[in-house]
């Protein structure tokens, strides 16, 4: 496989005291329960910094390892200190790390956002200049997206939202003065599943009611009418008040 297509995985250090071990014993570890989709094909872990990290590494990616090799222990064996920790007997996976290396530059979150992990490829670590670069997803997403960069219009993607204790991974994220929009891209294949209409209006529904305006295209509008589709996300943009300028605080959620 060449090398830039290589599957890589950004991973949050929660606590300082993780980067220690990553740093000197070389292992990152994710829950299995919550591990994202292809795991196990990994062959780079980046490293994302929040807040306590300060003001010279956080809401940044930085540093990337190799992985070496990738097994499963239980939490008590990567932790023996912490006996009485709630998920001491839970699955873990844990990546094995060759030599931890600096990015050629750094890669910022433009907002503060909740961020877990991140599938990605070497490639787009080692071209990314802002978080959102990074996100390997869908091809129409894909297109989506490098559209919106062209029109300039900034957004969050796979951002998780809350409504009603409920969580809502939104394709797109875009932050208006007076309102936000969620932006979805939907396959054809995903609306040929059972029930696909039904998830969705009750997902619409419940975004609306906490004041996300919600745009869907299916991806034969998007292939065939992408002019179209932006010529309304803008006309709606434009109806919110235009977008929000960019902040650490102004990201709810």
């Amino acid at each position: 496989m060449d090398v830039r297509n290589q599957p890589a995985l950004v991973g949050i250090v929660p606590r300082k005291e993780l980067w220690t071990v990553i740093q000197e014993q070389q292992w990152y570890h994710i829950p299995v329960q919550s591990a994202p989709r292809n795991v196990l094909h990994v062959e780079y872990i980046a490293f994302y910094f929040p807040s306590v990290f300060g003001e010279k590494l956080k809401y940044q990616v930085i540093y990337y390892a190799p992985v070496t090799r990738i097994t499963v222990a239980k939490r008590i064996q990567l932790f023996p200190g912490e006996p009485r920790h709630p998920r001491r007997d839970a699955d873990y996976y844990q990546f094995h790390l060759g030599a931890i290396n600096e990015l050629p530059h750094a890669i910022p979150s433009k907002r503060w956002r909740r961020i877990i992990h991140i599938p990605t490829s070497f490639q787009k670590l080692m071209t990314a200049e802002e978080i959102n670069d990074l996100y390997d997803t869908s091809p129409l997403e894909e297109k989506m997206y490098e559209a919106l960069k062209r029109r300039d219009i900034d957004a969050e993607r796979q951002l998780c939202v809350y409504a009603d204790s409920q969580a809502y991974f939104l394709d797109f994220a875009i932050f208006c003065r007076r309102a936000n929009i969620d932006l979805e891209c939907d396959g054809e294949r995903y609306h040929n599943l059972p029930d696909a209409f039904t998830k969705d209006r009750i997902r619409n529904n419940q975004l609306t009611s906490f004041g996300w305006h919600v745009l869907r295209f299916a991806g034969k509008e998007i292939n065939r009418k992408l002019a179209g589709c932006l010529a309304l996300i803008e006309k709606t943009i434009a109806t919110l008040g235009g977008l929000k300028i960019i902040n650490h605080s102004n990201l709810a959620g």
